[in-house]
């Protein structure tokens, strides 16, 4: 009889030995980006300084924009209005004329022989005489008139509340004035003259017609001078 044979169980598997498990390397952090310094506020007398400098040199340019624009209306030579300036005068005078009803005349005058005077001695010898002849147009009128270079040598006077007989007059006594002035170059004396020519201003005056009428009658003036020579 054959013997019962008692039924082993299976060893059990062995068991592994649980290893430790190696944690996985970590991720080095981007370095932070270094934060940019925050403006400081500029003390308050930094700021009133600045404050102060700017005004300053806001004023300047004020000023030089104010000298470059009148600088514009005036003759550099004779320190007078030039054509524009006396230009944009006769217009504010004829509006001003019309609408309080006021008067005034416009002379225009021209120089006789500066040209011979600037060939025979020079420039600076013709500047002499033109200021000389300013002179005496400064002398001749009151500090409510206006005297202008139109350029070269003729000239243009604004003058207030006159009648037509005593803007005549006064034309012949500015003409008179300057045939009484006399210069000495190299030894030599000369004489300039002038002759004028008048337009009235009244409450139908316009600037361009007035300055062709005085310039037509100074054209005439002039011929009539050249007879009586």
């Amino acid at each position: 009889m054959k013997k019962k044979t008692k039924a082993t169980a299976p060893a059990p598997a062995k068991r592994r030995k649980a290893g430790v498990a190696k944690a996985a390397p970590k991720r080095a952090r981007p370095a932070k980006a270094a934060a940019s310094p925050r403006p400081t506020a500029a003390p308050p007398d930094d700021a009133k300084r600045s404050v102060r400098r700017l005004r300053s040199q806001l004023a300047r340019a004020q000023a030089r924009i104010a000298e470059l624009e009148a600088s514009a209306d005036i003759d550099f030579l004779l320190d007078i209005p030039n054509r524009r300036g006396f230009e944009r005068e006769l217009h504010r005078s004829i509006a001003y004329i019309k609408r309080y009803h006021a008067s005034g005349a416009l002379i225009v005058l021209d120089v006789d022989r500066l040209k011979p005077i600037n060939d025979a001695f020079g420039h600076a010898a013709g500047d002499q005489v033109l200021k000389s002849i300013v002179a005496v147009l400064l002398r001749q009128i009151r500090s409510s008139d206006v005297v202008g270079r139109l350029g070269g040598d003729e000239f243009a006077l604004l003058l207030w509340n006159l009648s037509e007989t005593d803007a005549r007059a006064k034309a012949a006594a500015l003409e008179q004035a300057i045939d009484q002035l006399a210069f000495t170059f190299r030894g030599r004396r000369v004489t300039a003259g002038a002759s004028a020519g008048v337009a009235i201003l009244g409450p139908n005056a316009e600037a361009g017609r007035a300055m062709e009428q005085a310039d037509s009658a100074m054209y005439v003036r002039k011929a009539q001078r050249r007879h009586e020579a």
